[in-house]
Formats: structure tokens, sequence, C-alpha cells
């Protein structure tokens, strides 16, 4: 696993500063040990169209917990078969899911915020975890105005919950308007949920539409109050 130091961090990031930058340096240094990390969102749409122009030979998971909405399933398949890449599916822990499952019931996250996370951790968090840490770098579709706690976020950091791997952020200072517009000007496929009114996209039960006025994000776990709400995945672990 190649480590980095936060000098290296800091000079990459005041030396790259465009998406297209980013993705070309991480094609030529890190490339096959760094994958892209998809939930099929419309920040996935536009990452995975850039990266597939850089080099086709990019590497694409994602997170199958088990209770994905069916429109993102249709769009998994018609991403790979439009670019004609393999996406890894990575699946939680068949034991862990029955024992919470049995324990907890099947919808334990509406009852409290810990069994939300508990939920969280062992469908996305402890699969991640397992594929992270075989790789020295994993990209994601964060953006700055997504939450309060993401506006610092740079596009390049150290991963300090994965032994010190590189997370890099290609569009992290794009808005909101600026993936939408990318998608229509390159007719991009998209998930369909963005149709109905869901900017942000995660497991079915714990994901609804949002309100006129409402944050992009405030769809995810609605029930639950807090302005900070993450499912683990994006934690900074310093």
């Amino acid at each position: 696993m190649k480590k980095f130091t936060q000098e290296q961090v800091d000079e990459l990031n005041s030396k790259i500063k465009t998406t297209e930058e980013a993705l070309r340096w991480v094609s030529d240094n890190l490339h096959p040990r760094v994958a892209k990390a998809s939930s099929f969102g419309a920040e996935d749409a536009v990452i995975m169209d850039i990266m597939h122009k850089i080099n086709p030979k990019f590497r694409f998971f994602t997170l199958d917990t088990g209770r994905l909405p069916q429109e993102t399933y249709d769009i998994m398949d018609i991403v790979r078969k439009k670019y004609n890449i393999t996406i890894e599916v990575l699946f939680p822990d068949t034991k862990e899911v029955e024992d919470m499952v049995k324990e907890k019931g099947i919808n334990l996250f509406y009852e409290s915020v810990e069994n939300r996370k508990l939920c969280c951790e062992i469908r996305k968090v402890h699969p991640i975890n397992r594929i992270l840490s075989t790789l020295d770098g994993w990209i994601t579709g964060l953006r700055r105005d997504q939450t309060e706690v993401r506006k610092d976020v740079n596009i390049f950091q150290i991963d300090h919950g994965h032994g010190g791997i590189l997370k890099i952020n290609p569009i992290i200072d794009w808005t909101w308007e600026q993936i939408q517009d990318y998608i229509k000007k390159n007719n991009l496929p998209y998930n369909k949920l963005l149709d109905k009114g869901y900017p942000s996209i995660g497991c079915e039960p714990c994901t609804r539409a949002i309100k006129p006025g409402e944050d992009l994000r405030a769809g995810r776990w609605w029930w639950e109050q807090g302005e900070h709400k993450e499912c683990g995945l994006h934690i900074d672990h310093k």
C-alpha cells in the first residue's frame, strides 16, 4: 500500500486545480491500484464519463447493500454496456446481515440513529474497507456544496481511516447546476430517480425525494434530526 504525506498532498492541491488534471495524474500515478466508488448518482455519471475518456481501463466499484432502488440497478447495467466496463459489485457479509436482522429486525434503521449507523456499517462500510485495503487511492463524487462538513475538502486528501491512502475528489468544486449541465450537454445516461426529485441517492428505504427549497441531501435518512448525517464512508478519522 502506497502512503502519502501531508506535504505531498499539499503540493498536489497547489498544482492541480481541474477535474481533468486530477484524473490524468491519478491515471498516470496510481492506476490500476485506484478505483472510483459509484452509487450511480448524478455526480458519478459525470466522473465516470470523464474517467473513461482519459483511461478506458480505469476501475469502478459499487456497494450493493441489498436495499438499493431498482432504478440504481437499471443504470448500473446501462453504464456497464455503454462504456464496455467491468463494475466490481461489493456485497455485505451474509452472516453479519443475518445476525443484525435476526436481532434488530429488517427495518432497524428507523428505530434509532445507532441502529441506522450499524446498518450502514455492515452493508456499506465493511465492504468498502475490504476493497480499499487493496488500493493506493479511491475516487469519490464529493462536492463542497453538498453539506457543511464537506465545505473545506480539497481535491486530494489523505484517507486516515484507510491506512493513509489517497482520496481523490475531482469534482469537489462543481455546483449542482454544473453537474446537470454536463449530463445534458453530453447526453449521458443517468439514474431516473433524478427526474423524480432525488439529487442524492442511497438505499431505497433510507432515501426520499426532496421538497422545494430543501437541502440537496435532505432526502437521506429524512426521519433523523440534525445537520451532519453521514453513512460512515466519508468520515475524517484524523
